[in-house]
């Protein structure tokens, strides 16, 4: 009962966050894209104003009018949208998930259990700690340095060391499948802190300004912007990090954290393609084609640097030629009968490799700590009896075999040696005996 309504609480959390995440992520990118789209007015009333930008646009089949002021407006609206609940509701509903599909079983996805460095209680906090020390440390570079002449390009700079550094850390202290996700969660946290903590208190403290009658100080303008550029271009690595799950390949690589750090990377450049893009169109600046060819230049390289090496054909034995037979007694004719040369022993080792038993000695190792009814059974999917082993023969080998994510969170636990059993197991025809 415990797995299924872990089961039902990860769906509807996953289904919650990804659609929270599109509302969030969709108004990043629309905001960019009315800030670079916008220009001058043309009407003397909306001047007048104190309009600093506007824009028509088409969509839906009405024509949309949106206008931006430089300051505070002439009065305040009765209706006003406030864009926090987007970024709110993503957090928390990806901290929930984090929690439903990580934290609650931390031994299995947190620590590698063929090299436990920690222990899982000691491996929940550390998680949660790359969570809260790269915020403060990121907060008190923009704080800092952010206000500063050139100020911008130092925190992004030092930004970028910061992510370096965590993302290091975090591949070298837990499964590389865990240290993707958990970056992401620190980039998407900081994200959403920048909404609660600066953001949403500057647009307030200049509606109460406004509302009193008093002069909008434009400095809470200015540190909301700076840090909603910020989230801009977090936008793409955070997405990266949370789907890179799904790709064993990566994430399991010696260097991974060097690859997780290049994929953030092109997906930054590609952000910044995207932002100058709209200025492009309108004059203000030269085709961004750079930025993308830089994003794409960099995928491609880790492309080519991953892929995987061909395999190495074996030459054939050649056959011993046959000799003539001579007479011998009963104890000289036992030699070779007992080394009848090594490639029968070693078909009788590759058969009892890819037998059944072998693969249920893994399976007792690896596996039934997360499927077995006497623990969580993941998926509702239970390795309790051979038959149910057997039904569920083209999941192992294509989660274990062809994708190399088995063991979830820890696929490193499983040696080369043990995937090839369990490969020969499947491709003889997975019998029980």
């Amino acid at each position: 009962m415990e797995s299924y309504i872990l089961d039902w609480a990860n769906l509807l959390l996953r289904w919650l966050h990804v659609i929270t995440a599109i509302a969030w992520v969709g108004s990043s990118f629309y905001f960019v894209f009315l800030d670079s789209s916008l220009t001058p007015p043309k009407d003397e009333d909306l001047k007048k104003q104190g309009v600093s930008g506007e824009l028509w646009a088409l969509h839906g089949g009405g024509f949309y009018h949106p206008v931006k002021f430089a300051g505070a407006p002439p009065k305040l609206p009765e209706h006003t949208h406030w864009f926090y609940w987007e970024s709110y509701t993503t957090w928390l509903s990806g901290f929930a998930l984090l929690t439903v599909s990580y934290l609650w079983n931390a031994n299995i996805y947190l620590v590698n259990p063929a090299d436990p460095i920690m222990s899982s209680s000691t491996a929940i906090v550390v998680a949660l700690a790359f969570l809260v020390v790269f915020w403060l440390l990121y907060n008190g570079i923009c704080r800092i340095f952010g206000e500063k002449q050139g100020g911008d390009g130092i925190v992004g700079a030092l930004v970028l060391v910061l992510v370096c550094i965590a993302s290091y850390l975090a591949c070298h202290l837990f499964p590389g499948q865990a240290a993707f996700l958990l970056i992401g969660a620190m980039l998407a946290t900081s994200m959403s802190a920048n909404v609660f903590f600066w953001i949403i208190p500057g647009q307030k403290k200049m509606v109460a300004a406004i509302k009193a009658g008093e002069p909008v100080d434009p400095i809470h303008g200015q540190r909301g912007k700076q840090r909603s550029v910020h989230n801009t271009y977090f936008t793409l690595p955070v997405l990266f990090a949370m789907l890179s799950n799904h790709y064993g390949w990566l994430y399991n690589h010696d260097l991974n954290w060097l690859v997780l750090i290049l994929m953030m990377f092109a997906g930054a450049a590609i952000r910044q393609f995207f932002v100058m893009r709209h200025g492009y169109k309108l004059g203000r600046n030269p085709h961004p084609w750079k930025y993308a060819a830089v994003g794409v230049a960099v995928l491609l390289g880790v492309m080519v640097w991953l892929k995987p090496a061909a395999p190495v054909a074996t030459p054939a034995t050649p056959a011993t030629p046959a000799t003539p037979a001579t007479p011998a007694t009963p104890a000289a004719s036992a030699v070779p009968a007992n080394s009848a040369g090594t490639g029968t022993q070693a078909s009788a080792a590759a058969a009892s490799a890819g037998s059944y038993e072998n693969v249920r000695i893994i399976m007792q190792q690896h596996c039934v700590v997360c499927h077995s009814s006497e623990t969580i059974a993941q998926k509702n999917v239970k390795f309790d009896s051979p038959e149910e082993v057997k039904s569920h023969a083209q999941q192992i080998y294509q989660q274990v075999v062809l994708l190399r994510k088995m063991p979830f969170g820890n696929p490193g636990a499983l040696s080369d040696t043990e995937r090839e059993a369990i490969k020969q197991w499947f491709e003889n025809g997975a019998a029980l005996n």
